[in-house]
């Protein structure tokens, strides 16, 4: 193997370090990130559940639900 090759070689290899050492320290710096942003997933996920619920039971479209499932029923082969 020639020094050229070697010395490509060793900056390839430094690289590769530099890299995976900058993850390394982005990693570090969101990992008190995590339970924040579950929490407000759990709580738009809630929201939306809420605003499903309503929507979901209110009359109009409780009335069109029924009358979707009856005529699927009523149907025949």
């Amino acid at each position: 193997m020639g020094r050229t090759v070697r010395v490509r070689v060793g900056v390839l290899v430094r690289r590769v370090r530099a890299a995976v050492h900058g993850v390394r320290g982005r990693a570090r710096e969101d990992a008190g990130m995590v339970t924040s942003e579950y929490a407000m997933g759990i709580i738009a996920a809630v929201a939306f559940a809420a605003v499903l619920y309503k929507v979901l039971t209110s009359g109009q479209v409780s009335a069109e639900l029924q009358d979707i499932v009856g005529r699927a029923l009523d149907v025949r082969m």
